[in-house]
Formats: C-alpha cells, structure tokens, sequence
C-alpha cells in the first residue's frame, strides 16, 4: 500500500463501475464469484454485470455521481465492507461494496445499491 489508507484506496474506486480512470476492462476487477443486489432488489451474477458494463462502454454518456458519508469496515484480513452514499440526478441510494485485496490489487466481491425513500 502506497502510504494511503484502506479507506483512502477504495474510496478511489467508488462507485466502482463509473471511474473511467480505472479502465474499461472491468474482469480483473470483478472476482469470479461476485454478485450483485440492484437497487432494483433484483440479484445480478458476475457475467450479466460485466454485459451490461460491456454496452455501456459501447454507448458511453456523461453521469454526475456525487460520492459521501464514506465508511470502511475489516471483516477478516484484506476483505473489506465499504458503504457510501451516491446521489444521482434522478436519486439516492446507500451503497455498500465488499472488497478482497490480493497483494497490490483490489476485486470486488459483492455490491448492493438500496434507494434511499
């Protein structure tokens, strides 16, 4: 780690799909048994995310995010619950990701967005 706190690094990385910064390839990023809880409630498997992150890319349209009330929380050794709040034009949502740190790499294991009433 490059002197910057956990929180630090994975904040960098929210919200995880929308960093242009991070690449477009998103597999490495994405661990082979994530999962997905959509603010829809509807559960999404590893393989429907990165399709439809593939036709984004295809499509690309600027979005305003507005990230806040980061949190960070260790859950065993380099496995890591990060939640936020996001607020988009059309609304917010709580958002709450879990991260697994190889060496200098990060994947993410698990996401869930809940829209805030």
């Amino acid at each position: 780690m490059s002197g910057m706190s956990v929180l630090d690094e994975l904040r960098a990385r929210e919200p995880i799909f929308h960093r242009p910064e991070l690449g477009t390839d998103f597999a490495p990023m994405v661990a082979a048994d994530f999962w997905e809880i959509g603010a829809s409630g509807r559960c999404f498997d590893r393989d429907h995310v990165l399709e439809v992150l593939a036709e984004r890319q295809r499509t690309p349209a600027e979005e305003i995010w507005e990230t806040s009330e980061f949190r960070c929380q260790e859950l065993a050794p380099d496995l890591y619950l990060l939640t936020y709040l996001l607020r988009q034009p059309e609304r917010v949502s709580r958002r709450a990701t879990i991260w697994r740190r190889g060496g200098a790499d990060w994947q993410i294991v698990f996401h869930q967005g809940t829209v805030v009433a």
